[in-house]
């Protein structure tokens, strides 16, 4: 299984693609992939039939996964994308952490 870099709630910015720029909440990891499903970014037009009765059919809109290379997580305090570090305490305990202003993530 791979490490990512980014986890399910993390705000991330699209560093590259056809959605660059762009910021959201990451939805979903797939690790196993190494991809991330991030809301509002990647939407692609499904068209979708009535699997069953009282379901709606017609043309959704469905986030798709994107590479997790292409994102960069947005660092609360000083709010700019920044790439993410992990720290180990004396204790044996890990926590991620700002590369650019050095604040720790409560995750």
């Amino acid at each position: 299984m791979n490490k990512m870099h980014v986890k399910r709630g993390d705000t991330v910015k699209v560093i590259a693609g056809k959605d660059k720029g762009k910021e959201g909440k990451v939805v979903a990891a797939i690790p196993s992939q190494n991809k991330v499903i991030v809301e509002g970014v990647a939407v692609a037009k499904r068209h979708q039939k009535a699997r069953v009765q009282g379901q709606e059919s017609g043309i959704i809109n469905k986030e798709m996964p994107i590479n997790a290379s292409n994102v960069m997580r947005v660092c609360p305090k000083c709010g700019k994308a920044a790439r993410v570090g992990i720290k180990v305490f004396e204790d044996g305990s890990k926590a991620r952490y700002c590369k650019k202003c050095g604040e720790t993530f409560n995750d």
